[in-house]
This record gives C-alpha cells, sequence and structure tokens, in this order.
C-alpha cells in the first residue's frame, strides 16, 4: 500500500472521529488503517488535539487502559455557549411568539439541525462525567434535542410514548399528572431498558415538571438510575417545580402590559467559567 501522508491521516481520523462521537477508537485501529507506526500514530493524535483545542472546535481525548484508545468530544466552552444562547434568547424574544397560557411558539426552531445540534452538544458537555447508558425523553417535540444530545453522548435515545404500540412488544404504563393538572398516561416498552442503567432526561420544555417527574417515575418502575434532567427552555413561574436540579438552556418570563416573552440565558450558562460548560 503506498504510503499515507500525515495530512492525510490527520483529515480522515478527525473525520472518524467527528462521525462518532464520543465512542473510543484504538490506537492500533487507526495504526492498521493507515498502516503506520503506533510512535507515528500517537504524534498524529498530539497534533489533532492541538488544532481541535486552538480552535475551540470540541476535545480529542485519550483514554488509558485495558479498553483505552483515542475519542472526540464535541465539548461546548462557556463562551461559545452563552454566545449561541443568547443569540437565541434574541430571536425568541418580544411578542410574536407568545402563545396563551404563557407558551412559546419555538418549532420552528427545534426543526433547524444546526440550531438543535448546538443545543446538543452544550447539554452533553455537562454530562459526560455522569456517565449515562441512554436519553429519555416523551414525544414528540423533545426528540430532536434529545436526539442531538444523545447523539452528542454516543448513547441511544428511548422515547417514551402517551400510549404503547403493539410492534414495541410488552410494555409499562403509568399515570401521571401533567402540567395542566390532568391525569395522562406514558407507557415505554419493557425492552427499551436494563436495571441498573444510568438515564439522562431530556425535554424540550419545563414548566410544572409533571412530565418530567412522570419520566423519573417510569425509571423507577425499570429499576433505572436518572443521573440529570435537561430542557430547552424552563419557565420563570411557577418557582417550586415537580423536580429538582433541572438544568434548562433558557429562560421563560412573560410580561402582561404588554404581553411580551423575555428569554434569558440560564443562569448556569451565564455564570460558567471559561472552559467547557461543566457542572
Amino acid at each position: 500500500m503506498e504510503k499515507i501522508r500525515r495530512n492525510d491521516r490527520m483529515s480522515a481520523a478527525i473525520r472518524i472521529l467527528s462521525s462518532n462521537p464520543n465512542r473510543v477508537f484504538t490506537l492500533g485501529y487507526f495504526c492498521e488503517l493507515f498502516s503506520t507506526a503506533k510512535s507515528t500514530m500517537s504524534e498524529d493524535i498530539a497534533l489533532l488535539q492541538q488544532v481541535v483545542r486552538t480552535f475551540d472546535l470540541g476535545e480529542v481525548e485519550t483514554v488509558t487502559g485495558a479498553a483505552g484508545g483515542v475519542r472526540w468530544r464535541p465539548r461546548v466552552s462557556a463562551g461559545k455557549a452563552r454566545e449561541a444562547i443568547e443569540a437565541l434568547c434574541a430571536k425568541l424574544s418580544g411578542t410574536d411568539r407568545l402563545l396563551p397560557g404563557g407558551f412559546l411558539y419555538y418549532s420552528d426552531i427545534l426543526s433547524m439541525p444546526e440550531i438543535v445540534n448546538q443545543m446538543g452538544n452544550i447539554l452533553a458537555s455537562e454530562y459526560y462525567g455522569r456517565e449515562p447508558d441512554f436519553v429519555l425523553t416523551m414525544e414528540t417535540k423533545g426528540i430532536p434535542v434529545a436526539f442531538a444530545t444523545a447523539n452528542a453522548l454516543g448513547i441511544p435515545l428511548v422515547i417514551a410514548r402517551h400510549s404503547s404500540k403493539v410492534y414495541e412488544g410488552s410494555a409499562v404504563n403509568i399515570n401521571y399528572v401533567s402540567g395542566s393538572g390532568n391525569i395522562e398516561t406514558m407507557s415505554l416498552s419493557r425492552r427499551a431498558v436494563r436495571e441498573n442503567q444510568q438515564a439522562l432526561i431530556v425535554d424540550d420544555f419545563l414548566k410544572g415538571g409533571g412530565t418530567a417527574r412522570g419520566m423519573i417515575d417510569l425509571m423507577r418502575e425499570f429499576n433505572v438510575n436518572v443521573i440529570g434532567t435537561a430542557f430547552v427552555m424552563a419557565t420563570a413561574e411557577p418557582e417550586n417545580k415537580r423536580i429538582t436540579g433541572a438544568k434548562a438552556l433558557m429562560t421563560l418570563r412573560v410580561e402582561e402590559d404588554p404581553a411580551r416573552a423575555i428569554v434569558t440565558p440560564a443562569d448556569w450558562l451565564r455564570s460558567s467559567d471559561e472552559g467547557s460548560v461543566q457542572g
């Protein structure tokens, strides 16, 4: 095989890593792929780490141990996260998007892959250290951001539904109190998760916390530990919600006279120090 130049090796390596976020590739994998020595490949990885760090493109991390190797994590620095969310808040604030009941129209935002992937990377940056086994969301509006977060974490997405589907086999069904105070049903296939796994809940909107509380209770039925709850947006009112410790990217406040929405970055984003936005 013709000798592969360093520039070509590095271009191919970063493409492979960035297409598989948080997946560990052994050094031997790259050595075999490029027909090169481990010492040479180690130098290439060191250069990749430097380039990614210089241009704030995430993190190329080496993993030690028997199952070690190298992986790419799309971590977002505090500065980039604040800048992105502040721009989004400016777009969402005002009178045009305000809906009856204190809700906000932003379905168009959740349909834009670039924005959704950015939000998923920011949320994932918070939970790499907690090592969740899967992301759980409730159908339907939370699916895009939950998928983007799961992709950045390199783990599966699990979707709870309002009713069980025949093609999903036997399911666990629970009743929960929604944010509007209604009794609703939540369903999840028994084959979707396993006992003693770690779940990260990601959804689009947090108001009273009823749906999120339902997902936590659903995970309890499976003996699954919930390591965090994250949302695109949370309302300022009510201040006391049915869950604690939630992280939202944005906070929504509604002024009544005149009626307008005020959307601001969440406090944890505004107070983040330099570096990745980790809690």
